[in-house]
């Protein structure tokens, strides 16, 4: 209730602006410093509650008490009024037991004075007396409890829990439901959203079916559409289903435990698909290996009789209606089948000799249709050619090269004052944590307003964060000084401080489980370099710890084995169920932990110096790294240490950035933050750059990136980067070294 309340009073101080009420506002902000329920904060009110003990002030203490039962308490039913009672003696009690303790007797006296009207007839403080004549009341059993910290602290929670149902079912007026009724048409509307494009798929789908009679051999198979959105095991149970033959399941390998079902990969065989030019020629190549392994069935026979045909036409023909009625073609007579592979042949002829403009028309009715390798080699010009090599490039299901997001818009955050070292969103896709090198952290949230929630600052250093999965209201912020803080972006006030390592006090990663049960913490130890030059990463030789901590215990579970040596972990990453951590430390070397068995399952020499920056593919058989050798990685975690694409990225997509000023002045900082992400597909990546963000799309060829779109807007290196793909358009944040953070909505174009 409290945040709502806040917000509040700033839409109505907004709108008495707007109206140009200037002596309503300058009373309203009176009221506001003197309001004695504090906004119906529950910390706050405890606060007052807690100052007025520790000053001494008794009778200011029962004036607010007083209020509160006038204002909240009496208007509680007759069944709760000895739970007030029993608040009220409690509070009075610590307040006594604080004079003790802070050794000033004559406040324990005047209490007992002022209050002995009150309080003799009361039986459960007619002990409490003699309490300023006991020598050692610590010691003694009648007293004794009341001064234990256990004691104090049940009852500050007890208090606390008590206020916050109270505000909790207090009536409240209209205006405060306002937010509520925001977050509920914001629901209803995202609801409605999934409902009509499931609606137009639905519609999509009928038209289709009903026209399939007509051009469904020009109609991609929907599997094959999706192709890029598929595991290898889902392609595999097609394939096998089209071909109606039961073949042999491969053993998997270890991993394939981990992986979702859409995600696994058979174990006895590795994906190539740099040699195939089409998604059609993928799934025959894949139907290859099915007809092989069942060669003596009927069905696959038949199978293979269908191949030579296909191979002659475009690879939109494997349509599901030619694959059902190829029982029928077999049994028809050879000169009857080899008559319709002509007019088919001349009909594809007809189809890709009329102009472009007509053949986009004709794509829009019938399908995304594709030409095969000699169309794209007998291209009549070499504008032409390139069009269609670069659309295979970006995607294959289609002749015109389509930009595959538009940036809508692109706003800037500007409340840091110098470099970005972290920037990240929360689950929900709202808020965002950002920390500058000074070692503040701002939360802020950019829907439906870009808004600063919270301002961070804290004596110690603070190298990291990370947002909590469960609840993400939760941050964990990491310092320099060996301690990992549990901060709530709401209450804003930190709930616990945890003391990892004093010989690894420099908190490098946090990486928190999906599950929501546990965090992952790299430390590492500090060294003459790191005290002169903070900014730089740790050199190799500096050792580290990975650590696993439970938070709900808020205890240490255990401490990982770095081998060959402990070092610093400069990047860790779970996976989508928290089964597997990948880690990038500063010996250069990727480490996959199993996290059911909290061991190493492998490791391999990844780069030549440092790991900056790993992350796993969208399908998980894959893990990305960028290092201090500048190079952009892609490895194969079946195959240990087998690289599946390798490119070389510019020294503005890696660092170290530079920054230049005046009279030769040169800021230099090393990466420390997320280098790349994803989309929510996996099928494109966010890079840094000198000037903004550029998205690239993955490609299985050579270059393993191809740039499609740059973001722009920054006039400093950008050195770290976040795609929240959450809500309905995507958002890609872009923080640089001049403070400057910039928020590109991205609006995809689904091809």
């Amino acid at each position: 209730m409290g945040s709502a309340v806040e917000r509040t009073d700033e839409h109505v101080r907004e709108y008495l602006i707007y109206r140009g009420f200037t002596n309503t506002l300058k009373q309203m902000d009176s009221e506001i410093k003197a309001d004695k329920e504090k906004g119906f904060r529950v910390d706050k009110i405890i606060d007052q509650l807690l100052q007025f003990i520790q000053s001494f002030e008794l009778s200011a203490l029962k004036d607010y008490w007083l209020y509160l039962d006038r204002r909240l308490f009496c208007r509680l039913e007759d069944v709760y009024r000895p739970t007030v009672n029993k608040l009220r003696a409690s509070l009075f009690r610590y307040y006594v037991i604080n004079t003790i303790q802070k050794g000033n007797l004559e406040k324990t006296q005047e209490f007992f004075q002022k209050q002995a009207m009150e309080l003799q007839g009361q039986p459960e403080w007619r002990d409490w007396f003699i309490l300023p004549f006991i020598p050692a009341p610590e010691q003694n059993p009648a007293f004794a409890p009341y001064f234990s910290r256990q004691w104090s602290d049940t009852f500050l929670v007890s208090l606390h829990n008590f206020l916050s149902v109270v505000f909790q079912c207090m009536p409240q007026p209209v205006l405060l439901s306002f937010d509520s009724e925001v977050q509920k048409t914001t629901s209803l509307t995202e609801e409605n959203e999934q409902l009509r494009q499931l609606l137009f798929a639905l519609q999509t789908e009928s038209r289709d079916q009903s026209s399939g009679d007509e051009v469904v051999h020009h109609k991609l198979p929907p599997y094959v559409q999706n192709m890029d959105r598929l595991g290898d095991t889902e392609l595999d149970l097609v394939s096998t289903q089209r071909a109606v033959s039961v073949a042999t399941t491969p053993s998997r390998n270890f991993f394939s435990t981990f992986l979702p079902q859409g995600r696994r990969t058979p174990g006895g065989k590795t994906q190539q698909v740099t040699s195939v030019s089409s998604p059609s020629q993928a799934v025959i190549g894949r139907k290859d290996q099915t007809t092989t392994q069942s060669a003596k069935s009927k069905d696959a026979v038949q199978v293979k009789e269908v191949k030579p045909a296909s191979s002659q036409i475009s690879g939109g023909e494997l349509s599901s209606s030619q694959s059902q009625h190829s029982n029928q073609q077999t049994n028809q007579p050879s000169h009857l089948r080899h008559k319709k592979i002509q007019d088919h042949e001349k009909e594809r002829k007809e189809l890709f000799s009329k102009p472009s403009s007509q053949l986009q028309e004709k794509k829009g009715e019938v399908g995304e249709v594709e030409p095969p390798n000699d169309t794209a080699s007998e291209a009549p010009d070499s504008s032409s050619s390139s069009s269609r090599s670069s659309g295979r490039g970006a995607g294959g299901a289609g002749l015109s090269v389509e930009q595959p997001f538009i940036k809508l818009s692109q706003e800037e955050y500007g409340e840091h004052h110098s470099s970005i070292m972290h920037c990240r969103v929360d689950c929900s896709g709202r808020k965002v944590a950002s920390l500058d090198v000074d070692g503040v952290i701002k939360v802020w949230s950019f829907n439906p307003i870009m808004q600063t929630k919270a301002t961070i600052m804290s004596k110690s250093p603070l190298l990291c964060l990370e947002w909590a999965t469960k609840p993400d209201r939760l941050l964990l912020l990491g310092s320099g000084v060996g301690t990992v803080r549990l901060y709530d972006t709401e209450a804003k006030k930190n709930l616990y401080e945890m003391s990892i390592d004093e010989t690894h006090p420099r908190i490098l990663s946090l990486a928190c489980s999906p599950s929501g049960s546990s965090f992952v913490c790299s430390a590492a130890a500090i060294n003459r370099t790191a005290l002169v030059e903070p900014v730089h990463r740790l050199p190799i030789q500096v050792s580290g710890q990975l650590l696993l901590w439970d938070t709900k215990t808020v205890k240490q579970q255990l401490q990982f084995s770095l081998e060959p040596e402990p070092v610093a972990i400069n990047c860790t990453a779970f996976n989508h169920n928290g089964n597997l951590l990948v880690t990038g430390a500063a010996d250069g070397v990727i480490r996959l932990f199993d996290m059911q068995q909290y061991e190493s399952a492998m490791s391999w020499r990844a780069h030549d110096g440092e790991v900056y920056s790993v992350e796993f593919s969208y399908d998980e058989n894959t893990v990305f790294s960028i290092g201090e050798d500048g190079k952009f990685i892609q490895w194969n975690i079946h195959r240990c240490g087998i690289k599946q694409s390798e490119q070389v990225l510019p020294q503005d997509a890696t660092g170290p950035f530079v920054l230049s000023g005046y009279s030769g002045y040169k800021q230099v900082q090393v990466a420390r933050g997320r280098l790349f992400t994803f989309d929510s597909e996996g099928q494109h990546v966010l890079t840094c750059s000198s000037s903004g963000g550029i998205i690239c799309k993955l490609t299985n060829g050579e270059p393993a990136l191809e740039s499609v779109l740059s973001l722009g807007g920054h006039k400093a290196p950008v050195v770290t980067v976040d795609w929240c793909s959450a809500l309905d358009c995507g958002t890609c944040l872009t923080a640089s070294m001049d403070g400057k953070i910039k928020l590109s909505t991205l609006l995809a174009q689904k091809s």
